[in-house]
């Protein structure tokens, strides 16, 4: 295992779908893993504050919409920069195992963290003998 660290680049999202925000939204990045209980997601969202996230559920679609305000950029020209501000938009279509009802969300240092709790019905579970 290497101790380097691997740059990935910011995929900018395609026009697929009709954007009314001024300036450039990506995908972002992000760390999807399961336990027994749950899925968890979670985003790579920098610049993102937690006012300017939403989160829409709708036809067992989840929809993560982020904003970046630019006002702190404005004015400024950097001499070399590999980071470019924007907008993030991401979708997931949920199976029929997630509870929709039960699902967070939190954010912290820019990682939007979705905990997607499992449907009781779908818990494993161990039956005794009687």
């Amino acid at each position: 295992m290497s101790d380097e660290l691997t740059k990935v680049e910011k995929q900018a999202m395609e026009k697929t779908e009709e954007m009314t925000w001024a300036g450039d939204t990506f995908r972002p990045p992000v760390d999807i893993w399961e336990n027994e209980t749950a899925l968890t997601i979670e985003a790579d969202v920098p610049g993102v504050r937690k006012d300017d996230v939403e989160l829409d559920l709708r036809d067992d679609v989840l929809t993560i919409s982020a904003r970046v305000s630019a006002d702190e950029y404005e004015g400024l020209r950097p001499l070399y920069g590999e980071y470019n501000v924007g907008n993030f938009y991401r979708r997931f279509t949920l199976g029929e195992a997630i509870d929709q009802e039960k699902i967070s969300a939190e954010l912290n240092g820019g990682v939007l963290r979705l905990t997607l709790p499992k449907k009781e019905k779908v818990l494993p579970r161990t039956i005794q003998i009687s």
